[in-house]
């Protein structure tokens, strides 16, 4: 469970520095990189979002 935790860290950093690099006008293949991690955050970000509003609309209804 370690090593499986670390690998998601490493990759997270590596992602990281990659939107860093690319916006440095790094390598090609660090602007796909760069893109990819914006992509998954952005995904992450408005599923979260949608996440809590399904969870304010049901804790609302008790009144």
């Amino acid at each position: 469970m370690v090593v499986l935790l670390l690998g998601v860290l490493a990759l997270l950093i590596g992602g990281c520095a990659c939107v860093v690099w690319a916006e440095r006008g790094g390598p090609r293949w660090a602007r796909v990189v760069a893109t990819i991690t914006l992509t998954m955050s952005e995904l992450l970000r408005s599923s979260d979002k949608k996440r809590r509003r399904g969870l304010n609309r049901s804790d609302g209804g008790d009144d």
